[in-house]
């Protein structure tokens, strides 16, 4: 069969047969009829969350969401967690909280090898998908309402505890850039499966982007700043193309030298001046979408569909 045949063959279920050229602009929207949203990674504890607001309030630049405990929520006490969620409340933010439990906690060491890490992020057996899912239960018992996964089946469980009521309905499941997603088919799969917003692979080109939100309407997070050890990129200038192409999407900031950053022994002051870093390059990546394309749209301050805790 021909490359042709094929292209036109996937288009007739509704996709793309290729990545578009030139990328066309989006014509899907956040609810309240922005382009983009800002997305700060890293937020581990209340005091760098209170570092964040502060800065935030500083700068007079919005924060809408915040990927936290990625060193594992089981870290956090219930007292830590639960001031956590007051913050977050109280500053209209979303919470995308990174359950304790997963394969790097395992007693399987294949995942620690460098051939067995191409394998993927995924969970071995039964017993430790219940215990990511006890430490999802505690938190949502605390009050938050969103939650990182990285496991495709463990996904399609959680939306059915959602469908049935077991879980809020208003808990958001955002896949992350760990399960790997890099193309519309991907993303389709686990839209279906009941994501709510999708982390796609960091260095994916403009056309990439296009043809990915061709085939889904949820978010996408799109990494504009992304740690040394997986690229060290900047795209600070590509914001507005992104934007324009990727939308509705959030930008997530994540500078740094790696995900050593988030172990729990790192110091909260470390952490407090790299959120304070981050709030500043939002107001930067804001401002050169403003100067070279007005036309898009940011969301103020805590727009009504974020998944803000509730305590």
């Amino acid at each position: 069969m021909k490359l042709s045949e094929i292209k036109k063959l996937i288009e007739k279920y509704g996709l793309p047969g290729e990545n578009p050229k030139p990328a066309p602009s989006s014509e899907k929207r956040f609810p309240d009829g922005a382009h983009y949203r800002m997305e700060v990674s890293g937020v581990e504890r209340p005091e760098v969350i209170g570092a964040l607001l502060d800065e935030r309030e500083k700068r007079g630049v919005p924060i809408h969401r915040l990927i936290s405990t990625v060193m594992g929520s089981t870290l956090l006490d219930k007292e830590e967690l639960k001031s956590f969620a007051r913050m977050a409340h109280d500053a209209r933010v979303e919470v995308i909280l990174t359950p304790g439990p997963r394969s790097s906690w395992d007693t399987g060491r294949q995942l620690a090898t460098p051939e067995g890490a191409l394998c993927g992020l995924r969970f071995r057996g039964v017993d430790n998908v219940v215990r990511y899912i006890g430490d999802v239960m505690r938190a949502i018992d605390i009050g938050f309402r969103g939650f990182l996964v990285w496991d495709e089946g463990v996904l399609w469980l959680l939306s059915r505890m959602r469908e049935d009521g077991i879980i809020p309905k208003e808990t958001v499941f955002k896949v992350s850039i760990f399960a790997g997603h890099g193309n519309p088919f991907g993303a389709k799969v686990v839209e279906n499966l009941g994501a709510n917003t999708i982390n796609p692979l960091g260095d994916l080109s403009i056309e990439m982007f296009a043809a990915i939100r061709q085939a889904i309407d949820i978010p996408m997070d799109v990494h504009i700043f992304l740690f040394d050890s997986w690229g060290g990129f900047n795209r600070f200038w590509e914001a507005p193309e992104l934007a324009r192409v990727a939308a509705p999407c959030y930008f997530k900031l994540e500078p740094g030298t790696s995900m050593g950053l988030y172990k729990p022994w790192v110091s909260p002051d470390s952490l407090a001046f790299l959120a304070r870093e981050k709030v500043k390059y939002a107001q930067i990546i804001k401002e050169i979408i403003e100067e070279n394309n007005p036309e898009l749209k940011l969301s103020e301050q805590g727009p009504e569909d974020l998944a803000i805790p509730q305590p």
